[in-house]
């Protein structure tokens, strides 16, 4: 089903995107864990959209770092992972596991997927077929284990995989072909990996992005999902560590 919401991407900083978010019905428009400010505003206003909200999966600047310009200028109400509120001054509204929230008649649930931070949460909206990750889940990778375990990461993308396949995964970062670099070296016999990592490479090669994926794909590609163990993971997580592309 195709979602009625606007999802546009917004690139930032080196390698970010920005998510503007709008609900025709209402009016309302969100932003997903703006990096800066000012390619947020200037898209907004555009397209003639008003941001109300921000939604903040976790504390790092990089997804953070837009917030305060962006509610001085705009009067919108930030939400974010109450575990993590110390870190997020900004916040509103503080949400953890089974929380909702909302925008315009749209429902979210958070979901806690803890590891890359400890407090870190996802937005997932089953009436849109979308979740928002921040950096948990990746194309074809997950985040770095900076503040949790292998365990932890695994029991989110366990968790993750068990949404609807034809679920939209919005991330945070353009990792893609590093990470299918990567994933051909754990799964050099996957057929479906294979002819992913040549279509990354050549929409890379022409500058387009590679998010949004879907469960579906990382299913059939993503290393990290396809382990069996925890203990896998953390191999293969610490293998991309120290993996050059």
């Amino acid at each position: 089903m195709p979602s009625s919401l606007e999802i546009v991407r917004i690139p930032a900083l080196s390698d970010n995107y920005i998510w503007l978010v709008h609900e025709p019905v209402s009016g309302e428009t969100m932003v997903i864990d703006p990096a800066v400010a000012e390619p947020v505003l200037a898209e907004a206003e555009a397209r003639g959209w008003k941001i109300t909200q921000i939604w903040n999966t976790h504390w790092h600047p990089d997804h953070t770092g837009g917030n305060a310009a962006i509610k001085e200028t705009t009067g919108c109400h930030i939400t974010g992972p109450a575990a993590e509120a110390a870190r997020i001054p900004t916040l509103d509204r503080r949400v953890g596991e089974g929380d909702r929230v909302t925008l315009g008649g749209v429902e979210a649930e958070v979901l806690e997927v803890p590891a890359h931070t400890a407090g870190h949460i996802a937005y997932h909206l089953p009436s849109e077929e979308v979740v928002f990750v921040g950096d948990t889940l990746f194309a074809m990778g997950c985040g770095r284990l900076f503040e949790g375990t292998a365990e932890q990461m695994h029991t989110n993308l366990q968790r993750l995989s068990k949404l609807p396949p034809e679920t939209r995964v919005y991330c945070a970062h353009e990792y893609t072909l590093s990470n299918a670099r990567f994933a051909v070296t754990m799964e050099p016999d996957n057929q479906a990996l294979l002819e992913r990592v040549a279509a990354v490479e050549a929409a890379r090669a022409l500058g387009q992005a590679t998010v949004p994926t879907t469960i579906a794909l990382e299913r059939a590609t993503n290393p990290f999902m396809r382990v069996s163990s925890a203990e896998e993971l953390a191999e293969r997580r610490i293998a991309k560590d120290s993996f050059k592309a």
